[in-house]
């Protein structure tokens, strides 16, 4: 990138004199627009899902930035998505969903979501579903998402613990008194088929329900693959006579059964094989169940003053038991890398299994308001939250450690039903093999917040915000009968400024902290058995540097963000010496993501509307403090792993009479290496797709071709891309 963070913060430095020094001198001349790019959240909440121009319209605010505020009063970027974009394909998973996204990469994993934001990974600690933090190992489903927020770069001020690339929010469909109701169905390529329901009814003035539901059963293009899915998500509102207080409460049960996919990687498959083969064995199986139950309330108990409380609970639940991966040993009996095998032929898979429990109960409140000191406006917000997360592994770890080459499956990638199993499998006699380890983590968390945007004028405002955290965590090792714990608290700043010269443009400029405790570990828990020193050591945190415009064209029917960004992570836990010293850790190493994002969502002209965008992410190891290894061999300026530079697409609709819409899509990931040696790198790829709707008052119907060209392509090293697919979709509006 031609600047560094030093640069960036010169820059922010600077706006921050010139916005002082201005003040005094600001225009409150208003300027008017014609229209917006944008609408109320509630306007297109109220639109049916078919609806030909919900998707290429922004929602005007985001839930996911807690305060209420305008996106254009937020001095970082934020993107909304409405699912019912992706509904229109068949896609149900979130990583799916989210790729093209400028600064977003999306890999494949049968166990998480495989979600990276601005070049760190947010599966494990920062995805939210209606505010509530979804960690652990699982998949997530979106059958009852509304919409996707993700709100870019550090967000410990809002939400806590972190990695530092973002944090996204997903939006559930909950009973409101203007939503339609609609059922459907949907038939498509690989036997896909299922139906959906949503039922929004308001009683009367105070009370409304809602029962949202999907049902559906696929296979996939690759042999022996499929998943089954259940949903049911039922919520009740009331709404006080003078529609000051709003008290929702929604439950939601959700299991995913699926035959997985965790077949071998690209490097590890010889050429020839088809990208259609499956290799899951007869007994590989994956189950994800979770049941969540939340209640919220919001009360305008003054004039500008809110008051929001939420209550909730989710437990989730991951049984997984199958083999995965696999080495290739060539008929030579040679691997990849020139050693010796002796599975001549054939493709030798690892085996584990586990079941893994998360509790998560979560209360919360805050209160926004709007009061003035002199001549400078406040728009306040102050709350705390509090939550006690529990998690419960319980392995039978077969692939590495001193339990590795108990049991392995030997496939023939050309012919998969010539397989075997190792001799010590017929011992087990059907039974599952023991467990290898087991814990239980007890996480408690406790913070204040608050959040001041204050304006100076109509066109000058300065974001102030500081949250306090404190947390604790223990472990309990089951077998070992061991215990640690841990405990510490935290500051997280931020500060923005934002000139908006018009109406219609939004300038910014931000600096904002995360931090990621217990030694950066994605995963909740402490060890049990390295030495605690380690987490005395300051927590893993990321520090950010951002400027950017929010702007609206054409009379207001074209909405752009753009933004260019510099993130530090710092105090990244190494091994000096992981072969002789294994429990020993020291705390050095640092990361660096650069880049900048465009992206843009509206209508051109009377009947063509445009959205998508493009992202730069350049995400390298800053430094590699490890003097036991060899210069040549460390990570200092190799690229993250799994971080495609260029991420981008597009997306055209062109509506030539009232109810009748064509569209036409690409998405584009750019190549990324597949380790952070660099020494294996995947080829980036575009897919296009197209899709006719039709829309009136009581039907929809919609024909979408995923993958137009049927290209051939990796979406990450461990799955290829699926192959033309179609998908028909019926809806009945009531």
């Amino acid at each position: 990138m031609p600047y560094a963070k030093n640069t960036l913060a010169l820059m922010m430095i600077s706006s921050g004199f010139l916005f002082v020094s201005s003040v005094t001198l600001a225009d409150t001349e208003n300027v008017n627009l014609k229209a917006s790019a944008t609408l109320p959240t509630i306007v297109i909440e109220a639109m049916a899902e078919g609806d030909p121009i919900k998707t290429y319209v922004d929602y005007k605010q985001a839930n996911v930035t807690r305060n209420g505020l305008d996106k254009k009063d937020i001095p970082q970027t934020v993107d909304t998505i409405d699912v019912s974009k992706y509904k229109l394909y068949g896609a149900n998973d979130l990583s799916v969903m989210l790729q093209g996204t400028p600064g977003i990469s999306t890999s494949y994993d049968a166990r998480n979501d495989g979600i990276s934001i601005r070049g760190f990974n947010a599966d494990t600690n920062d995805i939210y579903r209606d505010g509530v933090r979804e960690s652990g190992q699982y998949r997530r489903s979106t059958a009852n998402v509304e919409r996707i927020e993700i709100l870019k770069g550090p967000a410990s001020v809002l939400y806590g613990r972190s990695a530092g690339g973002g944090v996204i929010n997903m939006v559930t469909k909950v009973a409101n008194f203007d939503s339609p109701s609609s059922v459907g169905a949907y038939v498509g390529s690989y036997d896909n088929v299922g139906g959906t329901i949503d039922i929004n009814k308001a009683l009367n003035d105070n009370w409304a329900v809602r029962l949202v539901g999907e049902k559906s059963d696929s296979n996939s293009f690759r042999s022996g693959i499929g998943f089954q899915q259940e949903l049911l998500s039922p919520s009740v509102t009331y709404r006080s006579d003078d529609k000051k207080l709003l008290w929702t409460t929604e439950f939601t049960y959700d299991n995913l059964n699926r035959t997985p996919d965790r077949g071998p990687s690209y490097e590890n498959l010889p050429a020839g094989v088809s990208i259609k083969t499956g290799f899951a064995g007869n007994n590989d199986n994956i189950v994800d169940e979770t049941k969540s139950v939340r209640t919220d309330v919001k009360y305008e108990f003054a004039p500008d003053w809110k008051f929001h409380w939420a209550l909730s609970h989710r437990e989730s639940f991951q049984d997984f038991d199958n083999f995965f991966g696999g080495t290739w040993c060539s008929a030579a009996g040679l691997l990849s890398d020139g050693k010796t095998c002796d599975w001549k032929g054939k493709i030798r898979q690892s085996y584990a299994w586990q079941q893994t429990t998360n509790k998560t109960l979560m209360n919360t409140f805050d209160i926004t308001g709007l009061f003035k000191t002199g001549v400078l406006e406040h728009k306040v917000m102050f709350g705390s939250d509090w939550s006690n997360e529990k998690r419960e592994p319980i392995l039978g770890n077969y692939s590495s450690g001193d339990k590795a080459g108990l049991y392995y499956r030997y496939v023939n990638p050309f012919n998969t039903s010539d397989s075997s199993l190792s001799s010590g499998w017929t011992a087990l006699n059907g039974s599952r093999p023991a467990e290898t380890s087991h814990s239980q983590t007890d996480a408690n968390s406790l913070s204040f917040f608050l959040q001041d945007l204050i304006s100076f004028s109509e066109k000058y405002k300065m974001m102030l915000g500081v949250r306090y955290d404190s947390y604790d965590f223990s472990t309990n090792d089951v077998r070992n009968q061991s215990k640690r714990s841990y405990s510490d608290d935290s500051l997280s700043p931020n500060i923005g400024f934002v000139w908006q010269p018009v109406e219609s443009q939004s300038f910014y400029t931000s600096y904002s902290k995360s931090f990621s405790p217990y030694g950066g570990r994605g995963l909740l828990g402490v060890s049990a058995s390295i030495d605690p020193s380690l987490y005395d050591a300051e927590p893993q945190f990321n520090e950010q540097y951002e400027i950017g415009v929010k702007s609206d064209w054409l009379d207001g029917r074209l909405n752009t963000q753009l933004s260019v960004y510099d993130i530090t992570k710092n105090n990244i836990r190494y091994q000096p010496d992981a072969v002789e010293r294994p429990n020993d850790w020291e705390v050095g190493q640092q990361q660096q993501s650069q880049g900048a994002e465009f992206s843009f969502i509206g209508q051109v002209l009377d009947n063509l509307y445009v959205r998508g965008g493009y992202g730069y992410t350049d995400a390298t190891w800053k430094s590699d403090s490890r003097t036991t290894v060899k210069e040549e061999e460390r990570l200092k300026g190799k690229k993250l792993s799994g971080i495609s530079e260029n991420t981008g697409n597009l997306f055209v609709r062109y509506l030539p009479v009232e109810k009748w819409y064509g569209e036409l899509g690409a998405t584009y990931v750019g190549s990324y290496f597949t380790s952070d040696k660099n020494t294996t790198k995947m080829p980036g790829w575009t897919r296009l797709d197209a899709a006719v709707g039709y829309k009136d008052d009581k039907w929809g119907a919609t024909i979408a071709v995923n993958n137009l060209t049927d290209k051939e392509y990796w979406r990450s090293n461990s799955m290829p891309g699926t192959p033309r697919n179609y998908l028909l979709r019926m809806n009945y509006y009531f």
